[in-house]
């Protein structure tokens, strides 16, 4: 009955799984960049990434089972709050709403996995392996605080989607109210994705692309290319 139930969310929400997948190939194809975009060669990127960068979620975030699933997304969630929370001192109201939204639903979701996780996989290790993708935005402020956050919570955020479609399309998920926490996870991070893109062009005249690809329309910088 548990395999069956997992079994009708994996095939309900391939749908959306595959919207999501799509709009990602899409991205990747530059299909999805304002049509006034040009594309421009980068100028010496940043230095200050995380060990993984930005596209640290293409090399070392894989869905190997259930709990490898919750402990790595707990770990990520944690990264995201700590960085939305920095956004309290944004000028932007669309930035502290966009913050405060991804503080307090990730937070909930945080502790939700940490019970699944001692219920069902108790003496399980942390992912002690994650390694951070967000750079530090504790010293920014202004256009450099809202700039550099959207820039890599755009991946952050894809690297949710990828894992939490794994656990789906691989048929891992052990629970059904893990197959549908991951579903939502994909859904909810997907359309925040493309809020994101929106801010980062309206705003930056930059369109996010998968692995720190980034377009600009005007003149000046700052441009990024990471190691993806």
């Amino acid at each position: 009955m548990k395999r069956s139930a997992i079994a009708a969310i994996a095939a309900g929400s391939a749908l959306a799984g595959a919207a999501a997948v799509s709009g990602i190939a899409g991205a990747a194809a530059g299909t999805m960049r304002p049509p006034t975009a040009t594309w421009q060669q980068p100028t010496t990127p940043p230095t200050d990434w995380g060990p993984m960068g930005p596209c640290g979620w293409m090399h070392g975030m894989h869905v190997s089972d259930e709990a490898g699933y919750l402990t790595q997304m707990v770990a990520h969630h944690e990264e995201a709050v700590a960085a939305a929370r920095q956004l309290q001192r944004s000028n932007r109201p669309e930035m502290r709403a966009l913050g405060a939204s991804i503080v307090t639903t990730q937070n909930a979701e945080i502790a939700t996995m940490k019970e699944w996780l001692a219920k069902w996989y108790p003496g399980h290790p942390g992912a002690r392996d994650y390694r951070p993708m967000m750079r530090d935005l504790s010293r920014l402020s202004g256009d450099a605080l809202d700039e550099t956050f959207l820039q890599d919570m755009i991946p952050h955020h894809m690297a949710a989607i990828r894992m939490s479609q794994q656990l789906l399309a691989s048929g891992r998920a052990e629970h059904p109210e893990v197959a549908e926490f991951a579903a939502k996870v994909r859904d909810t991070q997907h359309a925040e994705m493309f809020q994101m893109r929106r801010y980062l062009a309206d705003w930056f005249g930059e369109w996010g692309m998968p692995c720190g690809r980034w377009d600009r329309r005007g003149p000046h910088g700052p441009w990024h290319r990471s190691q993806g």
